[in-house]
């Protein structure tokens, strides 16, 4: 275990798969989180089931996989282990199904918090609740376990009825191949807030909506949209990627002097204490529940804000010039060609 770091970073001399082997684990869903913690753990020696529905399309993808397959309940009866890998929206109907075939000692497990933090999934006595949460997209973490790398993921424990939920999912989270990269310890309540508040405040909704009014302002100063694009949108990967792997300073040091002073001077003025304190009530709504609430609702509903939300940025005219733009290139059907 790191111990230089304000929370618990276990590594692959903390875990020990055997503390798995003899048990079965049903895997819910085959969707991009599914499909690699199914055949990570089959490729680790784990005895897994995958639990989809009859009509489902992913069912013949895992049995070409080498997995066997059947109902939701059928898996989770049979399994030690169940991973809820399905979408938030539907896990609470997903749950009722398996419920009754849960028994006592067994492990529930998720990939986010969502649904137990907030309380839309209240777990039977006598089963354990945890949480592997692999940072990043499916695909990849099934690309680092065949190359012998690692992805970082987190470990939470919301029960522990038997008393061996942390040593079991640190197991589990070996078996995907995380450990060999670190598994950050936090809880479920730390998860599930930070991941919302994330989302919406940076990575997805705040980072959109900086782009978008960049764009704006530029093509209402009467500059061309590809130019605005371009500047706007288009480098956006070089800067994050210089972040990702270096961090902001590492960034910094790889721009210009010019754009540097301009970002540090100018960037505050845009991300000004309005937008932090925009930001301090994002947070207040993910903390005490609001946005779950609205979220739920908005669900039950049918989705009408979100899907009037999602027509208005599809319509966007950032949309258009940008996809006219990337098939002026051929990046991907070059790379192909090498």
């Amino acid at each position: 275990m790191t111990d230089e770091f304000t929370t618990p970073i276990y590594n692959d001399d903390d875990a020990d798969v055997a503390q798995i082997t003899d048990k079965t684990v049903a895997v819910l869903g085959y969707g991009s989180q599914g499909h690699a913690h199914a055949q990570n753990l089959a490729d680790s020696g784990i005895d897994v089931i995958v639990g989809l529905q009859e009509s489902s399309s992913s069912r013949s993808a895992a049995e070409a996989d080498g997995l066997r397959v059947d109902t939701p309940d059928v898996a989770a009866a049979e399994a030690d282990i169940i991973s809820v890998l399905v979408p938030d929206t539907i896990q609470p109907a997903v749950y009722e199904a398996i419920a009754p075939g849960i028994e006592t000692g067994d492990t529930l497990q998720f990939a986010h918090g969502f649904n137990i933090h907030y309380n839309q999934i209240n777990p039977k006595a006598g089963v354990d609740v945890t949480m592997i949460a692999p940072k990043t997209p499916g695909h990849l973490l099934r690309r680092n376990y065949t190359n012998d790398e690692g992805t970082p993921a987190l470990l939470a424990v919301e029960r522990d009825a038997t008393g061996e939920a942390h040593a079991e999912a640190l197991a589990y989270a070996k078996a995907l191949g995380c450990t060999r990269a670190g598994v950050v310890e936090t809880t479920f309540q730390e998860e599930t807030e930070t991941d919302l508040f994330g989302e919406q405040a940076v990575l997805c909704g705040g980072i959109v909506e900086l782009i978008v009014a960049g764009y704006e302002t530029l093509v209402d100063g009467g500059y061309s949209q590809e130019m605005a694009y371009f500047e706007c949108l288009n480098e956006m990967k070089l800067i994050i990627d210089l972040m990702y792997e270096g961090g902001t300073m590492a960034m910094w040091n790889s721009v210009s002097d010019t754009a540097e002073f301009g970002g540090l001077t100018v960037g505050p003025e845009i991300i000004d204490e309005g937008v932090r304190e925009n930001m301090e009530e994002a947070l207040a709504d993910v903390q005490d529940g609001t946005f779950a609430r609205d979220w739920i609702l908005e669900n039950q509903a049918g989705r009408p804000e979100y899907a009037q939300r999602r027509a208005a940025m599809q319509n966007h005219d950032i949309e258009d010039v940008g996809a006219r733009l990337r098939a002026l290139f051929s990046w991907a059907d070059d790379a192909g060609a090498q």
